[in-house]
């Protein structure tokens, strides 16, 4: 098998991860207004961490797809080993297929985000080193790149460190298995969140890497790769990645300076991201706009959301407006915003700019349904993040400050909001199937079967 192929496997699979981790997520937001919805069959407790698990698996998947994929361009050479690509993505598969299996049948014994049996991490582990084993080979097929470390593009590095730090932080998310840990309270918490919060550093190295992958193979700017802003980015994100978690863990006994500087640090992350889009935005010619519409649209909108998401994270971070909102519907707003506004519409654009290499012409003949989706699914998620954060507002109004309701009350006080969050979500849904099917029937007839289309 060719590594593009592998690559391609990846991707395809990731956007049925994304259709039914959006679906279930529909169906968790209808039982959480309508708690009866599905009964004993599929309760709130199952879907949730379906929805958690898919959404993740879809971030992870498609960014390793994109990674495979633009490795081989960028040294001029074959995968190092298509066969351990396959094999990686033959245990994603097979790994994923039993976690949905376990969750319907209602076992767990994990911890949040992966809530599956940790037995299960054994070869979700084997292939991350698989897949690590097969980018660091590959680089060093080429000889120019293997001899010149220093002259690498930015977004080498950024993928390098991803992936280095992702099997880092997912074994440093199972320390709970460990008796010293687990035992005590706040050491228990405190790895937990600094493991998980690490471990979204480290995906955000594969997905920001891709973007710059992407914007630098469109503009063909030589600064946006190797320039003062992209390694500033980097150098940002790493400490970023190892640092940025303390905000998590205010609500644990700890110094002051470790909150102050947690603090700092996760704010300028996504501001420098931030900038590097907007820069590339303002100075793409209307020709190359039009050559990657698709793409475009999907890369802009996501500094829309960067901008959103640092307001947003900006006020939650704060000590005191954190004691409020933390544990609230607002926590979930600055997750999902964080997980589809931003990683999901650059996962996107990636998805895009690799089918129209060759394939334009066939996903040219979706462009107009592509488009209706993709407005839909930013107006939908837009209300969708709003009323997360109307509810976390007033939930929190009602648990702090006029504390005459009780949790029943309080329920039914933001319902009107959790019900416009049900709907919208339906909205996100019908929007992404409106983007994602066209891309998965090309795939289908066109890459993984050699159909003409």
């Amino acid at each position: 098998m060719k590594g593009d192929k592998a690559a391609y496997l990846f991707i395809f699979l990731a956007l049925i991860t994304l259709i039914m981790g959006v679906f279930i997520g529909c169906m968790a937001g209808f039982q959480y207004v309508y708690p009866d919805l599905a009964g004993q069959y599929l309760p709130f407790y199952k879907t949730r961490p379906m929805h958690v698990t898919l959404v993740i698996t879809w971030i992870v998947l498609c960014a390793s797809g994109g990674v495979y994929h633009y490795i081989t361009k960028v040294t001029n050479t074959e995968l190092y080993s298509p066969k351990l690509a396959f094999i990686h993505f033959m245990i994603f598969l097979l790994s994923g297929i039993i976690i949905f299996i376990s969750y319907s049948l209602g076992f767990f014994g994990g911890r949040e985000y992966l809530e599956f049996n940790p037995l299960l991490s054994i070869p979700i582990l084997a292939g991350w080193v698989l897949f690590c084993i097969n980018y660091f080979k590959t680089l060093t097929i080429n000889t120019s790149l293997k001899r010149g470390v220093k002259k690498w593009p930015v977004y080498l590095w950024m993928w390098a460190t991803g992936i280095l730090f992702f099997i880092f932080t997912f074994l440093e998310a199972h320390l709970w298995l460990v008796p010293y840990f687990r035992d005590n309270i706040i050491r228990d918490i405190t790895v937990q969140w600094k493991a998980y919060g690490a471990m979204i550093g480290a995906w955000n190295m594969l997905v920001y890497g891709t973007a710059i992958y992407v914007m630098h193979k469109i503009h063909h700017e030589e600064k946006l790769i190797n320039g003062k802003l992209p390694f500033f980015l980097y150098f940002l994100g790493l400490v970023n990645l190892m640092f940025g978690w303390g905000h998590h863990t205010y609500i644990l006994p700890s110094e002051s300076w470790i909150r102050h500087f947690a603090y700092l640090i996760s704010m300028t992350e996504l501001i420098i991201l931030g900038i590097l889009i907007w820069n590339w935005k303002r100075s793409l010619s209307r020709a190359q706009k039009h050559l990657h519409s698709i793409t475009y649209l999907f890369l802009f909108s996501s500094d829309f959301w960067i901008i959103l998401n640092l307001l947003l994270a900006i006020s939650i971070s704060v000590p005191f407006i954190n004691f409020y909102t933390h544990g609230t519907h607002i926590t979930v707003a600055h997750a999902m915003g964080t997980t589809i506004g931003i990683n999901t519409t650059i996962l996107l654009s990636s998805v895009f700019f690799i089918i129209s290499e060759k394939y334009s012409a066939a996903i040219q003949k979706y462009a107009s349904i592509i488009k209706k989706g993709f407005y839909l699914f930013h107006v939908a998620l837009l209300i969708f993040w709003l009323c997360l954060i109307s509810g976390g507002v007033t939930r929190s109004y009602f648990m702090y400050f006029d504390t005459t309701l009780n949790f029943r009350e309080i329920q039914l006080a933001i319902k009107p909001y959790m019900f416009a969050f049900m709907i919208s979500g339906l909205g996100i849904f019908i929007g992404l199937l409106m983007v994602t099917v066209p891309v998965m029937i090309v795939f289908y007839k066109a890459i993984l079967f050699k159909k003409k289309i």
